[in-house]
């Protein structure tokens, strides 16, 4: 019998977007949690949903398994599981309800059930744990172990007491995170992951953290795991992950899953020198704010670390936006840090967010022009999103009486009134990608023209992509305009 069966409820086949992208990540946070548990004495195994069919499939590892306990993490660095997709949640339910069926003990932690903690206990769950999880955890299966049956003084949960609901004080988040030992990556079959990276991308991308929690007051960006509080590995620690992942797996490519890579004074610096050192060669991308790339030298110290791509929340090309948004940040500093970037010989990514509250055409064709003027390697587009213990969320909640939550991440759904109706921000993705990609192809036909000796077979096939992009772009204008007058 083993102890613990660990599992998450992110199914990339639920996804169509994310499955078509064909870039999947192992479940981090799950990982960390299992690892932490074997070393406190645990046998742990663990159900990988991210290439499953159905939730059904976790049926044949719990009678193979027969766990005590079956624990449902959600990785609490991705931004997908922050999300609260009502797929993965359905999928989640329905494993609880297998899992209780078969006498285990139900303990879950995510985004998701930290905010909505009463209905998965009322699905069937035991014990949900709130915030960072991992201490919680320890604490309640010992409990647990000993026949205890007052949880009250266990920080971080919800659980029913009989027929009362019962939420104990929160638990401050661990500072000391080079106490975690390094995720359980051996319970954990790489295979899939490999090949379907290989298959789609030509390279394989491994996923790791080296911190926890924003300081950050972005007033739509939720943080039901980790918090305001802001915790880094060492840069020794995390070099010694790398050392271990690159002997046992030869990844080619990190993404550093952090919400803020490297804001403590000299982390960077440091983080370069060692992988220098230890001789490290790969690639590696990261999350990181425009201010932050303008101080302390980051972005040279970032090149020689291997960084190919940054991902900027740069948001809108409306300084009233980010203004409303208090992201904190400036137009000028979005124009500025991506550059420096490209002057560095690192592509600048843009994550872009349209149908804030008080959002106007000007404010759209402002972070449009902004877009087609910088030319980021790559773009990623929403529409705000109001999730629960935010200030956005607060101000829109009384409208949210249908819907809630996006089926799966390329919904798009806009669930609040704002200045023009759903359908205009479903277009206007459509546009806006359409728009980019013509601006993309004249760059690429103008240094065609510049440097033809220096013509590549992709530079030449992307500004040959203009003879569809052009029209396209034109008949998307107009869709949107349309939609504009209704």
């Amino acid at each position: 019998m083993r102890d613990i069966l660990f599992s998450h409820s992110y199914f990339l086949r639920f996804d169509p977007k994310q499955w078509n992208n064909a870039q999947p990540y192992a479940p981090l946070g799950t990982l960390y949690a299992a690892a932490l548990a074997r070393v406190n004495g645990y046998t742990v195994s663990l159900f990988d949903t991210m290439f499953a069919e159905t939730s059904e499939a976790l049926l044949p590892h719990l009678e193979k398994e027969q766990p005590r306990y079956f624990v449902l993490w959600d990785d609490g660095f991705n931004y997908l599981t922050k999300m609260c997709l009502t797929n993965m949640r359905d999928a989640a339910f329905r494993m609880i309800t297998h899992a209780k069926a078969r006498g285990c003990v139900v303990v879950v932690c995510s985004s998701d059930a930290a905010d909505q903690y009463k209905r998965y206990l009322d699905q069937g769950a035991d014990f949900i744990l709130i915030g960072e999880g991992e201490q919680t955890l320890l604490e309640l299966l010992h409990a647990l172990d000993h026949q205890q049956t007052d949880y009250s003084g266990i920080a971080g949960l919800a659980y029913y007491d009989r027929h009362t609901l019962v939420k104990t004080p929160g638990r401050p988040v661990m500072k000391e995170l080079d106490s975690l030992p390094f995720p359980a990556w051996d319970i954990i079959d790489m295979d899939p992951y490999r090949d379907m990276w290989m298959n789609s991308m030509g390279y394989f991308s491994m996923n790791m953290g080296t911190t926890r929690g924003c300081p950050f007051k972005c007033n739509w960006c939720a943080k039901p795991i980790y918090g305001n509080r802001y915790n880094t590995r060492s840069p020794e620690n995390v070099v010694e992950e790398l050392l271990f992942l690159k002997a046992n797996y030869a990844f080619d490519h990190i993404w550093f899953c952090d919400d803020i890579f490297g804001l403590k004074p000299g982390w960077v610096r440091a983080f370069a020198d060692l992988v220098e050192e230890k001789q490290l060669k790969f690639s590696f991308k990261i999350q990181s704010r425009v201010d932050l790339l303008l101080q302390e030298d980051n972005v040279r110290h970032l090149a020689r670390a291997g960084c190919s791509n940054i991902w900027m929340g740069a948001e809108s090309g409306s300084q009233k936006i980010l203004d409303a948004m208090d992201k904190g940040t400036t137009v000028p500093q979005i124009y500025e840090a991506t550059r420096l970037l490209k002057k560095t010989g690192i592509k600048a990514s843009f994550f872009i967010q349209f149908g804030y509250p008080g959002e106007t055409r000007e404010d759209i064709e402002s972070t449009v022009q902004m877009i087609n003027t910088l030319l980021p390697y790559e773009i990623g587009i929403s529409v705000s999103y109001p999730l629960p213990g935010t200030v956005f969320f607060e101000r829109v909640k009384a409208q949210l009486t249908e819907k809630t939550n996006w089926t799966d991440s390329d919904e798009l759904a806009l669930m609040f009134s704002n200045t023009f109706p759903p359908a205009f921000y479903k277009q206007l993705h459509r546009y806006v990608h359409q728009s980019y990609r013509m601006h993309l192809a004249g760059e690429n036909l103008k240094q065609l023209f510049l440097r033809p000796f220096r013509m590549r077979f992709a530079m030449l096939r992307k500004a040959l992509s203009g003879l569809y992009f052009v029209p396209a772009t034109w008949a998307a204008r107009y869709r949107l305009h349309q939609l504009e007058k209704q």
